[in-house]
């Protein structure tokens, strides 16, 4: 059963606007490209998209771990070309960093003339992969998080709210 929120929507909505101003304020007079990680960063990413004030474009990319855990591959790659462009890479949850330093290599490969990572929410006690996190929302304790985009077997996405779900891991 899903009790009340460790981080509520206005608390969430909040938190967005801030990153918003960030970036806005860290990429004025240029427009960067925010590339969303999905499934569960599609809430976090537009939203945050809205709360940016400056131009901007939106990507997806999806990827797939399997076997181990220490293999992924591109399920669905950037439709936008990010050579020479400032990138904004935008994540639900970085726990371990090792999807995320896979994706970052790779995008780093294409040559964009930033790349900077945004995330909701951290784990960083968790950490394996050195990532910088540049623009961060909160800070998750040891417990599984459903809601804003996080789901448990496909449930809870549509929350507005961010709730926890039983310890870390379910």
């Amino acid at each position: 059963m899903i009790g009340e929120p460790l981080f509520d929507a206005g608390s969430i909505a909040g938190r967005v606007r801030e990153i918003g101003t960030a970036i806005s304020r860290d990429y004025a007079g240029r427009t960067p490209v925010l590339v969303g990680l999905l499934t569960a960063a599609a809430p976090f990413l537009a939203d945050l998209s809205r709360a940016v004030t400056i131009p901007c474009e939106i990507d997806v990319i999806s990827v797939n771990r399997y076997g181990d855990g220490e293999g992924i591959s591109f399920l669905k790659d950037c439709g936008i070309p990010i050579e020479g462009r400032d990138v904004v890479l935008v994540d639900d949850t970085i726990d371990t960093g090792l999807t995320l330093q896979y994706v970052q290599k790779a995008l780093l490969a294409r040559r964009p003339a930033s790349l900077a990572v945004c995330a909701l929410l951290d784990r960083p006690h968790r950490r394996i992969a050195d990532i910088e996190i540049k623009y961060r929302g909160f800070e998750l304790p040891d417990v599984y998080v459903v809601g804003y985009g996080l789901d448990y077997l496909g449930r809870y996405r549509e929350l507005p709210a961010l709730y926890a779900h039983g310890t870390w891991p379910v």
